[in-house]
């Protein structure tokens, strides 16, 4: 599933190429992604629009447009942002804005699992992980008996962290995922928020979160790239979770 820095790069891209384009057209035909809308709904809202911003919270983003409600878009499993390319020949343009100017603007999702809504409900998101701040960090993350790994997916404690990013920062940060976050000292709260922003801020120059250096070794047979140990894999918080048993031992 994408997360921070692949929605943050989708968020990037429409910053670059869509801004200041005005609407034409837009094609919400598919009722399943453009839920709760009916065909024609999210069209007659923004056409002859023009979008001006767009913003990033966790894993969400929206569309601001003058004279126009905001856009929210989740790429869902395997979506992501096209600009100005050829439509999909395999229908797998699910929602697209067409501009005045000729060119367009489309979600591609292979898998329809993406979303898109008007005025998207952001009250249950956290403060975004690559923007908290330390003193939010350890307020939200360092309490409770829920596992470590647990607490900093909860997108209402902190939004953006998915299973890949977490485990890639609980690695760089030597933290077992099966720690108690109200265990957390302060000292160890601030290393994992350090982690986890240099986690994000590579995954997102580097292309996403799949190029972390634990995540191809998240497999049978896998050592740590930092010790060479076997990594031990488990399930946390509903999640496969893979880790180092001597750079994290728990506690």
């Amino acid at each position: 599933m994408p997360e921070l820095p692949e929605v943050e790069y989708a968020r990037s891209l429409i910053q670059k190429k869509a801004l200041g384009r005005r609407i034409a057209d837009v094609d919400d035909a598919d009722t399943w992604v453009c839920r709760p809308h009916a065909p024609g709904e999210i069209a007659a809202a923004l056409t002859g629009a023009t979008l001006v911003e767009a913003h990033r919270q966790g894993k969400a983003m929206w569309l601001e447009a003058d004279g126009g409600p905001p856009l929210g878009v989740h790429l869902g499993m395997a979506g992501r942002i096209v600009v100005d390319e050829v439509r999909s020949t395999r229908g797998w343009d699910r929602f697209s804005l067409r501009f005045e100017d000729g060119g367009s603007m489309a979600l591609r999702d292979k898998r329809r699992l993406g979303r898109v809504v008007l005025d998207p409900d952001l009250s249950r998101l956290g403060p975004d992980a690559a923007k908290v701040t330390r003193q939010e960090f350890r307020e939200r993350v360092g309490r409770g008996r829920v596992a470590l790994k647990a607490r900093i997916m909860d997108q209402s404690a902190i939004a953006g962290v998915g299973n890949l990013l977490a485990d890639e920062a609980l690695w760089r940060a030597r933290l077992s995922p099966m720690r108690e976050a109200g265990s957390m000292t302060e000292a160890e709260l601030d290393d994992l928020r350090r982690a986890l922003r240099t986690a994000t801020r590579r995954a997102t120059v580097r292309g996403g979160v799949h190029t972390g250096a634990l995540i191809p070794h998240r497999q049978t047979g896998g050592r740590c790239p930092r010790c060479g140990a076997a990594l031990e894999r488990d399930t946390v918080g509903g999640r496969t979770t893979w880790w180092c048993p001597v750079d994290q031992a728990q506690v």
